[in-house]
């Protein structure tokens, strides 16, 4: 089993070059995400007890979650700084935070979230929503990070927990992972279930310098209206697995997404109709 050694910048860029082209897709498919998604930006400004006048950033902020959470949180005088590795994302979220009126409060950076330009001591709460997971390099993105935040402010961020706990993902990743002999990615390779050992995550916080760390789990349902609408859903957001179909033919994809749709036929009710329970992992640590 040779294969090329994981090269970081390598994969930012296709990083980027994904989220760009599904940026679309979640502009789609948006309200139908955050009818179990909001919860979790709740519970982690919740953590991080964002008040008016703070100044808060959001990491891997997508379509701007949980940054416009945030933003209605810090107004009138506080100030939001939401970042992503993605351009396309980034401008859907600008135009969702001025059609919200809370573009005064708000500011959109295209960055790499291991490389923040920012400066140290600054932010009274650090977020991020299903974002830490993607980072190449963990340890010295969190020591980085906590650079940022002001004496006593606090890091909070949400992750995927364990892939049999996440239907929602799973259910897809694995079908596609079989139809395809496609194999698991190797451990410690950046992806949606990258950080779902809370231990591990909880000393990774320890060890860049984090106090008072706390962990809670978080059971969030998604619903969609039929078993089709879960695969439209994967096809137009999922960016990894777009990345793991690109080889294949446009027949074969068919194939594979029909196994998709058939899969999650297990979760519907007598109406069609799917629900997915999901858990997540929140943690917060103070500077």
């Amino acid at each position: 089993m040779g294969g090329q050694p994981f090269n970081p910048e390598q994969f930012k860029a296709q990083q980027r070059q994904m989220w760009d082209n599904v940026a679309a897709g979640w502009q789609t498919w948006w309200a139908t995400f955050e009818q179990g998604a909001q919860r979790v930006s709740d519970k982690i400004v919740e953590l991080a007890d964002i008040k008016p006048g703070d100044r808060v950033l959001d990491i891997a902020t997508g379509i701007g979650e949980p940054a416009i959470t945030a933003a209605r949180r810090v107004r009138p005088n506080g100030r939001v700084v939401a970042t992503d590795i993605s351009p396309q994302m980034l401008a859907i979220a600008k135009a969702r935070a001025k059609s919200l009126g809370l573009d005064d409060v708000m500011e959109f950076r295209e960055s790499d979230a291991e490389a923040l330009d920012l400066p140290k001591s600054t932010f009274n709460a650090i977020l991020s929503r299903w974002g830490l997971m993607f980072l190449p390099n963990l340890p010295a993105a969190l020591t980085g990070i906590r650079q940022l935040l002001a004496p006593n402010g606090r890091l909070s961020v949400a992750v995927w927990s364990t892939p049999s706990k996440v239907p929602l993902l799973d259910l897809a990743f694995s079908t596609v992972r079989k139809q395809i002999n496609a194999p698991a990615p190797p451990a410690g390779t950046p992806g949606p279930f990258a950080l779902a050992d809370a231990d591990a995550l909880e000393r990774s916080f320890s060890k860049a310098g984090f106090k008072d760390i706390r962990i809670e789990t978080l059971q969030i349902t998604f619903g969609f209206d039929s078993p089709d609408s879960y695969t439209r859903f994967h096809q137009q957001i999922a960016a990894p697995i777009q990345a793991m179909l690109s080889s294949q033919l446009e027949e074969r994809k068919k194939q594979v997404w029909n196994s998709v749709t058939e899969a999650v036929w297990q979760y519907a009710d007598s109406h069609g109709r799917v629900n997915l329970d999901n858990e997540v992992i929140c943690i917060v640590g103070k500077s």
